[in-house]
C-alpha cells in the first residue's frame, strides 16, 4: 500500500543484496517499495499494479535486459521516470538509456546520499510536471468556447477548417464576443500548438510604445530604453501573434505589421537591421475596417493582406439559448479558482437574463454572474437577487455596511461598482465611459487593473481589454 504523501518505487535488480540495501534506505525515508528480481517480473507487476512513481532499474539483467524493458514500458501510456543502475556503466549505455526516455543513470556501488538525492530530484521535476498539467487543464477550461447555438457551430466548423494552414485570419465582431477565444481555438488546433501564443492589445498600448512592444528596441534608442528589448513577433517566432483591437493601432505602425506579414521581417527600434520571423497572424477588431480605411484611419493593403480568412464572432443576442450553459460555465469556473461550493442559478433568474440585451455581451454576462456569486447569500440565485440591469437599467451594488471592516475598503468596493455600472452601461465601451464619469480614460485602465476587474473576451473566461469604440460597430 503506497505511503501517505510518498512515492511509490520499484526496484528491479537481480542481485537480492542490492534490493534488500535499497529497500531499508528508501523504506526508513518513508517511500513504498516493491521489488523485481528480473526485466519480466518487472513488466508483470507493472501490467497488473498501480504504477509506481519511480522505477530503479538495473541494465545488466537476466533474460530481458534493463534497456529492453525500457523499451518495452515505452509501448505503454503511461510511462513512470525511470532511473537506470548498472556496474559496468558506459557511455554508450547511457546514452542510449537516455534515447528510451530514462530520466537518471547511476554507477554502482551505489551510496545512501547519492541514492536519496537521485530520487528527491526526479520526484521533485515529477511534482512539476503534475502541477504543469493541473494548470495547463485549469487554463484550457478558462479558454473554452461555451455554446451549442447554430452558430456557434459553424463558427466551431470554419476553426476547425482553418486552423491547420497559415492563413492569416481577421476575426470580427463586437466587443466582449469572444474573439481572442476564437484566435485561441485556431492556434489551438493548429501545427504550432506547441510553439508560442502571443497576444497583444493594441487599444490598451499608448501609440508612442506600440512600436517597441510589437517589434523591440536597442539599448538607447529613446530615453528609458535602459536595455535590449525582444518585440513581441520575436517571442511568437514559430507560433500565432494575436493582434487584438487592430483597428486602434496608428497608421505607422500598420506599416511595419504589413512588412511583417509580406516579407516575414522584423526591425527593431533604434536599429538599422532585420530579422526573419516565421509567425502566422490572427487580428481582431470590433470596428467596420472599410469605414476605417475611408477616414483615413486604416491602410487599404494591410486590410487586404489581413482579411484572407474572415470570421465572425456572433453577439450574445443572436444566441440567448447558450445563455444557461454560460452561466453554469462561470458558476464552475469561480468555484474552481475560488476553492467555493458552486452556486446555481434558478429557472427564473436564467428566464430574466434571457431577456436582457446585453450590450457588453458575454463579458458583460460572465461579470454579472461572478458579482451575484459573491453578494448573494445561499446556494441559489433566484430572480429577486438580479440588479436592475436586468429589466434595462442597473443599479450599483452598494456593499453592505456590517460586512466592511474599513471606510476604504467600504470606498474602494463602492467605486468598483460604480464603474462595472457604468460601463455596463456605455457597452463596456471605455472611451465613452471615461466621457461620462469625466476621468482620461489612461486613469480608467488603471482603476480597471487596481480593482482587479476581470474585463474578459466573450465566449468564456478570457481576459482581455474593454473596447474603446463606439457600441455596436461591427467588422466589414
Amino acid at each position: 500500500m503506497k505511503t501517505e504523501n510518498k512515492a511509490r518505487i520499484l526496484i528491479v535488480d537481480d542481485e537480492e543484496n542490492i534490493r534488500k540495501s535499497l529497500r531499508m534506505i528508501l523504506e526508513y525515508e518513508g517511500y513504498a517499495v516493491v521489488e523485481a528480481a528480473s526485466g519480466e517480473e518487472a513488466l508483470d507487476l507493472l501490467a497488473v499494479q498501480e504504477m509506481p512513481d519511480l522505477i530503479l532499474l538495473d541494465i545488466m539483467l537476466p533474460g530481458k535486459d534493463g534497456l529492453g524493458v525500457l523499451q518495452e514500458m515505452r509501448r505503454k501510456p503511461y510511462v513512470p521516470d525511470v532511473i537506470m543502475i548498472s556496474g559496468q556503466a558506459t557511455v554508450k549505455a547511457a546514452v542510449e538509456a537516455t534515447k528510451l526516455g530514462a530520466f537518471d543513470f547511476m554507477e554502482k556501488p551505489l551510496s545512501r546520499d547519492q541514492v536519496l538525492l537521485r530520487i528527491r530530484n526526479v520526484l521533485a521535476q515529477n511534482k512539476l510536471r503534475r502541477e504543469f498539467q493541473d494548470l495547463k487543464r485549469r487554463t484550457e477550461k478558462r479558454y473554452e468556447i461555451i455554446g451549442g447555438h447554430p452558430l456557434i457551430r459553424v463558427l466551431w466548423g470554419e476553426i476547425r477548417k482553418i486552423a491547420p494552414t497559415n492563413a492569416t485570419v481577421l476575426i470580427l465582431g463586437e466587443s466582449g464576443t469572444g474573439k481572442e477565444l476564437v484566435a485561441r481555438a485556431i492556434h489551438g488546433l493548429s501545427l504550432r500548438a506547441k510553439e508560442p501564443f502571443v497576444q497583444v492589445n493594441c487599444a490598451a498600448i499608448p501609440e508612442e510604445l506600440i512600436e517597441s512592444e510589437l517589434f523591440g528596441h536597442e539599448k538607447g534608442a529613446f530615453t528609458g530604453a535602459t536595455e535590449r528589448k525582444t518585440g513581441k513577433f520575436e517571442q511568437a517566432d514559430g507560433g500565432t501573434i494575436f493582434l487584438d483591437e487592430i483597428g486602434d493601432m496608428s497608421l505607422k505602425t500598420q506599416s511595419k505589421v504589413l512588412r511583417v506579414l509580406e516579407e516575414g521581417e522584423v526591425q527593431k527600434v533604434g536599429s538599422s537591421r532585420t530579422s526573419k520571423v516565421d509567425v502566422r497572424v490572427i487580428a481582431a477588431t470590433n470596428k467596420n475596417l472599410r469605414e476605417e480605411i475611408q477616414a483615413g484611419r486604416f491602410r487599404e493593403d494591410l486590410y487586404f493582406r489581413l482579411n484572407v480568412v474572415p470570421l465572425v464572432s456572433p453577439p450574445l443576442r443572436e444566441r440567448k439559448e447558450d445563455i444557461p450553459a454560460l452561466v453554469a460555465h462561470f458558476c464552475r469556473i469561480y468555484a474552481d479558482e475560488n476553492n467555493a461550493r458552486s452556486k446555481r442559478f434558478a429557472e427564473d433568474a436564467l428566464e430574466a437574463l434571457a431577456r436582457c440585451p446585453w450590450k457588453g455581451n458575454v463579458r458583460e454576462l460572465r461579470n454579472l454572474v461572478e458579482r451575484l456569486i459573491i453578494m448573494t447569500d445561499g446556494e441559489v440565485i433566484r430572480r429577486k437577487d438580479l440588479p436592475e440591469a436586468v429589466s434595462g437599467g442597473r443599479s450599483v451594488l452598494v456593499p453592505d455596511a456590517k460586512s466592511v471592516k474599513t471606510l476604504r475598503e467600504f470606498r474602494e468596493l463602492a467605486e468598483k461598482e460604480f464603474l462595472l455600472a457604468k460601463l455596463e452601461a456605455n457597452g463596456w465601451n471605455v472611451s465613452q465611459t471615461s466621457r461620462e464619469i469625466d476621468t482620461p480614460r489612461s486613469n480608467l485602465y488603471k482603476k480597471l487593473e487596481q480593482y482587479g476587474i476581470k474585463i474578459t473576451s466573450g465566449l468564456s473566461e478570457t481576459p482581455a481589454p474593454v473596447r474603446d469604440e463606439q457600441d455596436g460597430e461591427k467588422g466589414p
